[in-house]
């Protein structure tokens, strides 16, 4: 199924419950639209390209949905690193706003049409540095480890109608990541740093979010699963 734009009436209810995927326009999010479609689900894509376009950040009012849904993906994020006592607190505010006031917005937004399907799955996105701590990402992490906590506290709130779960990523090849690989040079040291010797492509996460966003795992909720080529917890000698 072709991806839909968001509109006043997005989703028909004579069309089998769509999956909501919040900034998808390119990266993680593309990658699960992608996916998604091509495992024959309907998709609605809302990110700032999109007619109407949506931020996250802005008051604007969210695009209205018609009908259940059958998931939310939650893409938008932020990595501003730097040493501690050189991050501002408009730093720390913007990483809080774009990765938790934004998730709670949307999910407000469209919680009743989750509701209605009956059986929706939340899907957030965390860190591998909330779990293993990583010099000059204080704000990040900090911002990550609020959506965990908020990923714990809604699946327990919302079930058993809705599941609420997280994916936890190390460094990825995406838009957001690329400075962090513009030379060769960098792109090897960062897959050396993973005992899986590579950093993750958009396809790992997006396999991963498809998963959760599935039947097969109906009886998941409350996690936070680390995609992360073994960074959280494995140790290489």
């Amino acid at each position: 199924m072709d991806q839909q734009q968001a509109s006043s009436d997005m989703s028909p209810r004579d069309q089998p419950a769509a999956v909501l995927v919040v900034g998808g326009s390119s990266g993680i999010g593309a990658s699960i639209v992608q996916q998604l479609q091509d495992h024959g689900r309907p998709v609605i894509a809302l990110n700032r390209h999109a007619q109407p376009p949506v931020d996250v950040t802005s008051q604007d009012a969210l695009p209205t949905v018609s009908g259940p849904l059958a998931g939310l993906v939650y893409c938008p994020g932020s990595l501003q690193l730097a040493p501690f006592d050189r991050l501002q607190l408009e730093q720390f505010r913007q990483d809080l706003e774009i990765n938790v006031i934004g998730a709670v917005r949307v999910i407000q937004q469209y919680l009743d049409s989750l509701k209605e399907s009956g059986h929706a799955s939340i899907v957030l996105f965390s860190t591998v540095a909330v779990q293993r701590g990583m010099p000059f990402h204080a704000s990040i992490a900090a911002a990550k480890g609020a959506v965990e906590g908020l990923t714990r506290s809604l699946a327990a709130e919302l079930a058993p109608a809705i599941r609420v779960n997280a994916i936890a990523p190390s460094l990825t090849d995406t838009p957001l990541a690329s400075r962090l690989l513009r030379s060769d040079r960098q792109r090897a040291a960062a897959d050396e740093r993973h005992p899986l010797k590579r950093i993750g492509q958009a396809a790992d996460i997006a396999s991963a979010a498809r998963y959760l966003l599935s039947p097969e795992s109906s009886w998941v909720t409350g996690q936070v699963l680390a995609v992360d080529g073994g960074l959280s917890v494995v140790e290489r000698l």
